[in-house]
């Protein structure tokens, strides 16, 4: 049974969070998910929805998967020092490190993407991309895979990247089962991004 940490804080986005869960923790024989954030209260999604919390970060760090969403708040809530250590201790450890929209700044600004490939939400891209810039970001791209880490674009690119991720674990044959008990249509190409034209500029 792998232990999947799923980050959370005040204003997470919640398409980031609850899509990449139903498809990862779908996997119950295999995956145990437990809700992280700062302390155990409630914590407010972007649309106002109060989430029960499993652990604090001060619980410990002893996770084969972590979730890192984004949000609009990611940028303030997710950046201080002891959320940005528990990111690197996690990450050291873990088999897989999935992040979703502006949740890859915020891994990127942990460290742990230092010198690999990412990318990351593209309405948002050349005004955040600067805030890690040791990472090498990649601009078209539906989501990209750099050994153990998956970073996505924006939203619902996160759960592509959740099947890329459930591939890995458990086959391409269970991730396509996973997607289609889902109803889900997979867009299982990382470099098919139909929305990379909405980085500022182009």
């Amino acid at each position: 049974m792998k232990r999947m940490a799923a980050l959370v804080f005040p204003g997470f986005q919640t398409l980031d969070f609850f899509g990449p869960i139903e498809l990862l923790a779908g996997f119950r024989d295999e995956i145990e998910l437990v809700t992280v954030a700062k302390s155990t209260d409630p914590i407010v999604s972007r649309h106002g929805q109060r989430l029960c919390v499993d652990a604090a970060l001060s619980d410990g760090t002893d996770f084969d998967v972590l979730l890192v969403p984004g949000g609009d708040s990611a940028l303030t809530e997710a950046i201080d020092e002891e959320t940005l250590g528990w990111i690197r201790n996690v990450s050291a450890r873990a088999e897989v490190v999935l992040a979703v929209c502006t949740g890859t700044i915020v891994l990127g600004m942990s460290g742990v993407l230092d010198g690999k490939r990412a990318t990351t939400n593209k309405l948002d891209f050349n005004a955040t991309i600067g805030l890690a810039p040791a990472v090498d970001w990649v601009k078209s791209a539906r989501w990209v895979e750099d050994g153990k880490y998956f970073t996505s674009s924006g939203v619902s690119a996160g759960m592509d990247a959740a099947l890329a991720v459930a591939a890995k674990m458990f086959g391409q044959d269970k991730a396509r089962e996973m997607a289609d008990g889902s109803e889900y249509i997979w867009n299982s190409d990382p470099a098919d991004d139909p929305f990379a034209y909405q980085v500022d500029g182009d």
